[in-house]
Protein backbone atom coordinates (compact mmCIF):
# COMPACT_ATOMS: atom_id res chain seq x y z
CA UNK A 1 0.00 0.00 0.00
CA UNK A 2 3.25 2.27 -0.28
CA UNK A 3 2.90 3.81 -0.72
CA UNK A 4 -13.89 6.16 -6.09
CA UNK A 5 -22.51 5.59 -9.87
CA UNK A 6 -23.80 9.57 -10.37
CA UNK A 7 -26.89 10.42 -12.56
CA UNK A 8 -25.56 13.65 -12.59
CA UNK A 9 -22.07 12.86 -13.42
CA UNK A 10 -21.27 9.81 -15.87
CA UNK A 11 -17.97 8.82 -14.64
CA UNK A 12 -17.62 5.26 -14.88
CA UNK A 13 -15.96 1.67 -15.67
CA UNK A 14 -14.72 2.28 -18.72
CA UNK A 15 -11.98 4.61 -20.38
CA UNK A 16 -12.75 8.41 -19.59
CA UNK A 17 -12.27 10.79 -22.57
CA UNK A 18 -10.17 13.46 -22.07
CA UNK A 19 -11.65 16.71 -19.55
CA UNK A 20 -11.06 20.45 -21.56
CA UNK A 21 -9.35 22.35 -18.93
CA UNK A 22 -9.41 26.28 -19.43
CA UNK A 23 -6.58 28.09 -18.10
CA UNK A 24 -6.71 30.93 -15.69
CA UNK A 25 -8.28 33.90 -17.35
CA UNK A 26 -6.31 37.93 -16.83
CA UNK A 27 -9.42 38.38 -14.68
CA UNK A 28 -9.16 35.45 -12.41
CA UNK A 29 -8.18 36.14 -8.67
CA UNK A 30 -6.68 32.45 -8.16
CA UNK A 31 -3.07 33.94 -7.75
CA UNK A 32 -4.39 36.92 -6.14
CA UNK A 33 -2.91 36.04 -2.35
CA UNK A 34 -2.81 40.03 -1.37
CA UNK A 35 -5.01 39.64 1.46
CA UNK A 36 -4.34 36.55 2.85
CA UNK A 37 -2.26 35.77 6.30
CA UNK A 38 -0.09 33.47 4.64
CA UNK A 39 1.10 35.93 1.96
CA UNK A 40 4.58 36.11 2.86
CA UNK A 41 4.99 32.40 3.77
CA UNK A 42 3.80 31.04 -0.09
CA UNK A 43 0.62 29.21 1.34
CA UNK A 44 2.99 27.39 3.76
CA UNK A 45 2.27 27.38 7.70
CA UNK A 46 2.35 25.34 10.63
CA UNK A 47 -0.70 24.48 12.38
CA UNK A 48 -0.86 23.23 15.79
CA UNK A 49 -2.36 20.14 16.87
CA UNK A 50 -3.41 18.60 20.28
CA UNK A 51 -2.87 14.98 20.61
CA UNK A 52 -2.76 13.15 23.97
CA UNK A 53 0.82 13.33 24.41
CA UNK A 54 0.90 17.58 24.00
CA UNK A 55 0.64 19.78 21.11
CA UNK A 56 2.83 19.34 17.47
CA UNK A 57 3.30 21.12 14.91
CA UNK A 58 1.75 19.52 11.12
CA UNK A 59 3.01 21.38 8.08
CA UNK A 60 0.85 22.45 5.46
CA UNK A 61 1.05 24.84 2.20
CA UNK A 62 -1.91 26.55 0.10
CA UNK A 63 -1.82 26.62 -3.62
CA UNK A 64 -4.10 28.85 -4.97
CA UNK A 65 -7.11 30.88 -4.09
CA UNK A 66 -10.98 29.54 -4.81
CA UNK A 67 -13.03 30.38 -2.46
CA UNK A 68 -15.45 27.25 -3.52
CA UNK A 69 -13.22 24.87 -4.15
CA UNK A 70 -10.24 23.52 -1.36
CA UNK A 71 -9.08 20.55 -1.79
CA UNK A 72 -6.64 18.98 0.97
CA UNK A 73 -4.67 16.35 -0.14
CA UNK A 74 -4.05 13.19 2.49
CA UNK A 75 -0.73 11.57 1.46
CA UNK A 76 -0.51 7.43 2.13
CA UNK A 77 2.17 5.48 3.45
CA UNK A 78 1.48 5.61 6.28
CA UNK A 79 4.06 7.88 6.62
CA UNK A 80 5.22 8.82 3.16
CA UNK A 81 4.96 12.75 3.03
CA UNK A 82 2.71 15.12 0.40
CA UNK A 83 5.73 15.44 -2.30
CA UNK A 84 4.70 12.60 -4.56
CA UNK A 85 0.69 14.71 -5.15
CA UNK A 86 3.26 16.91 -6.84
CA UNK A 87 1.74 16.25 -10.25
CA UNK A 88 -0.83 18.38 -9.37
CA UNK A 89 1.05 21.37 -10.18
CA UNK A 90 0.36 20.66 -14.20
CA UNK A 91 -3.44 20.23 -13.27
CA UNK A 92 -5.05 21.89 -10.76
CA UNK A 93 -3.53 25.53 -11.16
CA UNK A 94 -5.22 25.65 -15.01
CA UNK A 95 -8.71 24.42 -12.98
CA UNK A 96 -8.17 27.26 -10.74
CA UNK A 97 -8.76 24.01 -7.85
CA UNK A 98 -7.43 25.84 -4.44
CA UNK A 99 -5.29 22.62 -3.00
CA UNK A 100 -3.69 22.15 0.31
CA UNK A 101 -0.07 19.94 0.46
CA UNK A 102 -0.36 18.55 3.80
CA UNK A 103 2.33 16.10 5.72
CA UNK A 104 0.40 14.09 8.42
CA UNK A 105 2.21 14.05 12.00
CA UNK A 106 5.10 11.74 12.02
CA UNK A 107 5.71 12.53 8.30
CA UNK A 108 7.87 15.23 5.99
CA UNK A 109 8.20 18.46 6.90
CA UNK A 110 6.04 17.66 10.22
CA UNK A 111 6.99 17.41 13.66
CA UNK A 112 7.63 13.55 14.51
CA UNK A 113 7.03 12.65 18.01
CA UNK A 114 8.44 9.40 17.35
CA UNK A 115 5.73 7.95 19.59
CA UNK A 116 3.80 4.69 18.37
CA UNK A 117 0.69 5.70 20.51
CA UNK A 118 0.09 8.61 18.30
CA UNK A 119 0.13 6.46 15.15
CA UNK A 120 -3.51 5.53 15.45
CA UNK A 121 -5.89 5.71 13.02
CA UNK A 122 -8.66 7.58 15.34
CA UNK A 123 -6.08 10.05 16.28
CA UNK A 124 -5.17 10.91 12.48
CA UNK A 125 -8.92 11.92 12.43
CA UNK A 126 -9.31 14.04 14.79
CA UNK A 127 -5.92 15.70 13.71
CA UNK A 128 -7.31 16.30 9.68
CA UNK A 129 -10.28 17.97 11.51
CA UNK A 130 -7.97 20.26 13.69
CA UNK A 131 -6.53 21.17 10.47
CA UNK A 132 -9.64 21.68 8.79
CA UNK A 133 -10.40 24.58 11.57
CA UNK A 134 -7.31 26.33 11.31
CA UNK A 135 -7.38 26.07 7.40
CA UNK A 136 -11.56 27.61 7.53
CA UNK A 137 -12.49 25.16 5.36
CA UNK A 138 -16.16 24.26 5.70
CA UNK A 139 -19.55 22.34 3.73
CA UNK A 140 -19.60 25.49 1.13
CA UNK A 141 -15.41 24.39 0.13
CA UNK A 142 -13.75 21.22 1.64
CA UNK A 143 -12.98 18.11 -0.38
CA UNK A 144 -10.82 15.91 1.39
CA UNK A 145 -8.66 13.36 -1.22
CA UNK A 146 -7.25 10.80 0.10
CA UNK A 147 -4.65 8.67 -1.71
CA UNK A 148 -4.33 4.62 -0.51
CA UNK A 149 -4.10 5.09 2.90
CA UNK A 150 -4.84 8.80 2.78
CA UNK A 151 -8.32 6.86 1.46
CA UNK A 152 -8.26 5.23 4.78
CA UNK A 153 -8.47 8.21 6.23
CA UNK A 154 -10.80 10.42 4.31
CA UNK A 155 -13.00 7.45 4.59
CA UNK A 156 -13.15 7.25 8.45
CA UNK A 157 -12.76 11.43 8.59
CA UNK A 158 -16.16 11.06 6.14
CA UNK A 159 -17.92 8.91 8.61
CA UNK A 160 -17.77 11.04 11.51
CA UNK A 161 -17.42 14.37 10.15
CA UNK A 162 -18.72 14.28 6.84
CA UNK A 163 -21.32 17.93 7.97
CA UNK A 164 -18.25 19.48 7.22
CA UNK A 165 -17.20 18.30 3.51
CA UNK A 166 -18.06 19.38 0.12
CA UNK A 167 -17.06 16.37 -1.55
CA UNK A 168 -14.74 13.22 -0.92
CA UNK A 169 -12.27 11.67 -3.18
CA UNK A 170 -11.06 8.14 -2.46
CA UNK A 171 -8.59 7.45 -4.71
CA UNK A 172 -6.42 4.01 -4.84
CA UNK A 173 -8.33 2.57 -2.13
CA UNK A 174 -10.63 -0.38 -1.25
CA UNK A 175 -12.58 -0.53 1.86
CA UNK A 176 -11.31 -3.45 3.22
CA UNK A 177 -7.96 -4.54 4.19
CA UNK A 178 -8.90 -8.41 4.03
CA UNK A 179 -10.02 -7.90 0.53
CA UNK A 180 -6.93 -5.73 -0.28
CA UNK A 181 -4.62 -8.98 1.48
CA UNK A 182 -7.14 -11.46 -0.72
CA UNK A 183 -6.59 -9.83 -3.92
CA UNK A 184 -2.91 -9.77 -3.63
CA UNK A 185 -2.65 -13.21 -2.95
CA UNK A 186 -5.24 -14.64 -5.16
CA UNK A 187 -4.69 -12.40 -8.08
CA UNK A 188 -1.46 -10.18 -8.40
CA UNK A 189 1.18 -12.66 -6.77
CA UNK A 190 0.31 -15.75 -9.05
CA UNK A 191 0.43 -13.18 -11.81
CA UNK A 192 4.67 -13.33 -10.77
CA UNK A 193 6.82 -15.60 -12.30
CA UNK A 194 6.55 -19.00 -10.31
CA UNK A 195 9.75 -18.85 -8.81
CA UNK A 196 10.09 -15.61 -8.05
CA UNK A 197 6.68 -15.45 -6.38
CA UNK A 198 7.56 -18.67 -4.29
CA UNK A 199 11.03 -16.61 -3.40
CA UNK A 200 9.61 -14.13 -2.13
CA UNK A 201 6.87 -16.11 -0.05
CA UNK A 202 10.44 -18.07 1.39
CA UNK A 203 11.51 -14.67 2.19
CA UNK A 204 8.63 -13.72 4.09
CA UNK A 205 8.39 -16.49 6.14
CA UNK A 206 12.06 -16.01 7.09
CA UNK A 207 11.34 -12.71 8.08
CA UNK A 208 13.46 -10.70 5.41
CA UNK A 209 11.61 -8.10 4.36
CA UNK A 210 14.39 -6.03 4.31
CA UNK A 211 16.96 -8.31 2.67
CA UNK A 212 18.76 -6.97 -0.49
CA UNK A 213 17.33 -9.78 -2.64
CA UNK A 214 13.63 -9.75 -1.26
CA UNK A 215 13.84 -5.69 -2.30
CA UNK A 216 15.39 -6.64 -5.28
CA UNK A 217 12.77 -8.76 -6.30
CA UNK A 218 10.11 -6.87 -5.18
CA UNK A 219 11.52 -3.78 -7.23
CA UNK A 220 11.71 -5.94 -10.83
CA UNK A 221 8.68 -8.31 -10.51
CA UNK A 222 6.26 -5.81 -8.38
CA UNK A 223 6.71 -2.08 -8.56
CA UNK A 224 7.34 -1.38 -12.06
CA UNK A 225 3.67 -3.56 -12.79
CA UNK A 226 1.56 -2.57 -10.03
CA UNK A 227 2.96 0.55 -7.73
CA UNK A 228 4.33 2.93 -10.55
CA UNK A 229 4.24 0.90 -14.27
CA UNK A 230 7.71 2.32 -15.07
CA UNK A 231 11.12 1.06 -14.69
CA UNK A 232 12.25 2.37 -11.19
CA UNK A 233 15.14 4.51 -12.93
CA UNK A 234 12.49 6.69 -14.62
CA UNK A 235 10.10 7.47 -11.40
CA UNK A 236 9.17 10.46 -10.92
CA UNK A 237 11.45 12.76 -8.86
CA UNK A 238 8.90 13.44 -6.75
CA UNK A 239 8.01 10.47 -6.03
CA UNK A 240 11.78 9.16 -5.66
CA UNK A 241 11.71 12.01 -2.91
CA UNK A 242 8.70 11.01 -0.95
CA UNK A 243 9.25 7.34 -0.70
CA UNK A 244 12.93 8.25 0.46
CA UNK A 245 11.47 10.05 3.50
CA UNK A 246 9.46 7.33 4.54
CA UNK A 247 8.86 7.05 7.97
CA UNK A 248 9.50 3.22 8.07
CA UNK A 249 8.63 2.76 11.94
CA UNK A 250 4.96 4.47 11.39
CA UNK A 251 4.43 2.37 8.48
CA UNK A 252 5.82 -0.50 10.06
CA UNK A 253 3.06 -0.42 13.12
CA UNK A 254 0.22 0.02 10.64
CA UNK A 255 1.21 -1.02 7.56
CA UNK A 256 3.56 -3.88 8.20
CA UNK A 257 6.72 -5.22 5.90
CA UNK A 258 5.13 -7.32 3.78
CA UNK A 259 4.55 -6.20 0.17
CA UNK A 260 1.61 -8.38 -0.38
CA UNK A 261 -1.11 -7.61 2.27
CA UNK A 262 -0.67 -6.57 5.90
CA UNK A 263 0.92 -8.89 8.17
CA UNK A 264 1.63 -9.73 12.19
CA UNK A 265 0.07 -7.45 14.78
CA UNK A 266 -0.16 -4.18 12.30
CA UNK A 267 -2.89 -1.86 13.32
CA UNK A 268 -4.83 -2.25 9.78
CA UNK A 269 -4.64 -5.64 9.75
CA UNK A 270 -8.50 -5.43 9.73
CA UNK A 271 -9.86 -2.45 8.85
CA UNK A 272 -12.79 -3.16 7.01
CA UNK A 273 -15.48 -0.40 6.48
CA UNK A 274 -17.16 -2.02 3.28
CA UNK A 275 -20.58 -2.31 6.20
CA UNK A 276 -20.87 1.23 6.72
CA UNK A 277 -20.33 2.98 2.93
CA UNK A 278 -24.14 3.85 2.52
CA UNK A 279 -23.91 6.06 5.82
CA UNK A 280 -21.38 8.48 3.42
CA UNK A 281 -24.46 10.59 1.92
CA UNK A 282 -22.08 13.76 0.62
CA UNK A 283 -20.88 13.31 -3.19
CA UNK A 284 -17.91 10.57 -3.34
CA UNK A 285 -15.75 10.17 -6.11
CA UNK A 286 -14.04 6.78 -6.12
CA UNK A 287 -10.84 6.50 -8.48
CA UNK A 288 -9.71 3.06 -9.45
CA UNK A 289 -6.77 1.93 -11.91
CA UNK A 290 -6.55 -1.66 -13.65
CA UNK A 291 -3.00 -2.76 -12.31
CA UNK A 292 -3.38 -1.12 -9.36
CA UNK A 293 -2.09 -3.17 -6.34
CA UNK A 294 -6.03 -2.86 -5.29
CA UNK A 295 -8.68 -4.51 -7.20
CA UNK A 296 -10.23 -1.62 -9.52
CA UNK A 297 -14.01 -3.95 -8.72
CA UNK A 298 -13.19 -3.26 -4.89
CA UNK A 299 -12.37 0.55 -5.83
CA UNK A 300 -15.92 0.42 -8.29
CA UNK A 301 -17.92 -1.39 -5.33
CA UNK A 302 -16.72 2.41 -2.94
CA UNK A 303 -18.95 4.20 -5.57
CA UNK A 304 -21.69 1.35 -5.57
CA UNK A 305 -22.24 1.45 -1.66
CA UNK A 306 -22.24 5.24 -1.18
CA UNK A 307 -25.55 7.39 -1.37
CA UNK A 308 -24.04 9.63 -3.88
CA UNK A 309 -20.68 8.10 -5.60
CA UNK A 310 -19.25 8.09 -9.39
CA UNK A 311 -16.74 5.85 -10.03
CA UNK A 312 -13.30 7.19 -11.96
CA UNK A 313 -11.57 4.46 -14.00
CA UNK A 314 -8.06 4.59 -15.10
CA UNK A 315 -7.31 1.89 -17.49
CA UNK A 316 -3.49 2.79 -17.96
CA UNK A 317 -3.04 3.43 -14.15
CA UNK A 318 -1.42 1.18 -10.97
CA UNK A 319 -1.25 2.33 -7.49
CA UNK A 320 0.81 6.13 -8.43
CA UNK A 321 -2.13 6.53 -10.94
CA UNK A 322 -1.20 10.42 -10.98
CA UNK A 323 1.37 9.86 -12.71
CA UNK A 324 1.12 6.53 -15.25
CA UNK A 325 -2.61 7.81 -15.88
CA UNK A 326 -2.33 11.32 -15.29
CA UNK A 327 -4.59 13.07 -17.52
CA UNK A 328 -7.47 10.84 -16.89
CA UNK A 329 -6.66 10.91 -13.37
CA UNK A 330 -6.56 14.77 -12.95
CA UNK A 331 -9.08 15.96 -15.67
CA UNK A 332 -11.61 13.28 -13.87
CA UNK A 333 -10.99 14.77 -10.88
CA UNK A 334 -11.27 18.01 -12.16
CA UNK A 335 -14.67 17.12 -13.93
CA UNK A 336 -16.02 15.78 -10.49
CA UNK A 337 -15.36 19.24 -8.55
CA UNK A 338 -17.28 21.27 -11.83
CA UNK A 339 -19.97 19.57 -10.61
CA UNK A 340 -20.47 20.24 -6.35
Amino acid sequence: MRIFTSAVFAICFTSCAPVQVETVDQDSTYLDYSLLADKNSGGARLIPINTPLGEFNVWTKRVGNNPATKVLLLHGGPGATHEYFEAADSYFPNAEVEYYYYDQLGSGNSDNPEDPSLWETERFVEEVEQVRIALGLDATNFILLGHSWGGILATEYALKYQENLKGLIISNMVASIPEYMKYAEEVLGPQMPAEVLSEIKALEAAGEYTSVRYLSLIEEHYYPEHVLRRPLNEWPEPVNRSFSKMNYPLYLKMQGPSEFGVVGDATLKDWDRTGDLHRITVPTLSVGAQYDTMDPEGMKRIADSVQNGTFLYCPEGGHMTMYDDADRYFNGIIAFLNTL
